[in-house]
């Protein structure tokens, strides 16, 4: 399961509705051994694509020292699709299945296609999973969604079957 406070919900939902129609995409770095996604760091998507994302080397090498520097590993790595629904295609399963990937990240995914730049609405519903890839394999998990890590758990859980 994937247990995200809302702000980082918030704001990986704003910056996929932002790049909007090209893909966003970024990375939420949390305590090494935590699995807790604490530190949001939105990317550039270099390939400037509505189908394609891609991190750019040179930011990449840079977030990873950083994290390193603050013994941070990448709880999650999102992107969005714009024309599809939350689910990873066969290149996010293959950039998934690589050789610098750790099983025990989640991989987020958020779809842009119904929802376009709508900020703010209330009661306004995306469509946002999580997955684990392994070898190829896609598991979908379940995300709650918490106010806060700090005061226990008063979760509004955002399931998909």
């Amino acid at each position: 399961m994937l247990r995200i406070d809302r702000a980082t919900y918030d704001a990986i939902v704003a910056h996929a509705r932002e790049d909007h129609p090209d893909e966003a995409c970024g990375v939420v770095a949390g305590p090494e051994g935590s699995d807790r996604p604490e530190r949001f760091i939105p990317m550039l998507n270099a390939a400037r694509s509505p189908t394609f994302y891609e991190f750019d080397s040179g930011d990449l090498l840079k977030l990873y020292r950083d994290m390193d520097d603050r013994d941070e590993v990448p709880v999650v790595i999102y992107h969005s699709h714009t024309a599809t629904e939350a689910y990873p295609s066969r290149t996010d399963i293959s950039y998934a299945s690589g050789p610098m990937t750790d099983p025990a990240t989640h991989y987020v995914l958020v779809s842009t296609r119904h929802h376009e730049k709508q900020t703010g609405l209330v009661d306004d519903e995306v469509e946002f999973r999580s997955f684990r890839i392994v070898e190829g394999e896609v598991r979908e998990e379940d995300v709650e969604v918490v106010e806060s890590y700090l005061f226990g758990h008063t979760p509004t859980t955002v399931v998909y079957d």
